[in-house]
């Protein structure tokens, strides 16, 4: 499975993609293949958040998805500010205004938009 999934990521994903290894149907305890603790150590060992979930009852789904999205949000705001455009960007953006006085002195200011 880790194969499987590391081809993926190195085929298909870049710096932005959140990767959570969810474990499914927590509510069925009595019946689990897969402990807690084997899923945590995997997610860690592969660098994956890990969480479970049970879409029977809700148990920590709408709180999975808020973990990818912060997660992506995060990757994505720390690419865009790491790249060169964002910087250039930031350097085009700057202004300089200058304000004629009513004594015919000038003021200058910089800000940005």
């Amino acid at each position: 499975m880790i194969e499987v999934m590391n081809a993926f990521y190195a085929a298909h994903s870049d710096t932005t993609v959140a990767w959570l290894l969810v474990g499914n149907k927590c509510d069925l305890e009595n019946i689990r293949d897969v402990s807690v603790e084997e899923g945590k150590s995997l997610a860690e060992a592969e660098g994956l958040f890990f969480i479970e979930t049970s879409a029977l009852d809700s148990t920590n789904v709408k709180k999975a998805f808020e973990i990818v999205i912060r997660e992506i949000y995060n990757n994505v705001s720390r690419k865009v500010l790491n790249s060169d455009s964002y910087k250039a960007e930031l350097s085009v953006n700057r202004v300089s205004l200058v304000k004629d006085g009513a004594d015919g002195s000038k003021q200058t200011s910089c800000c940005s938009r």
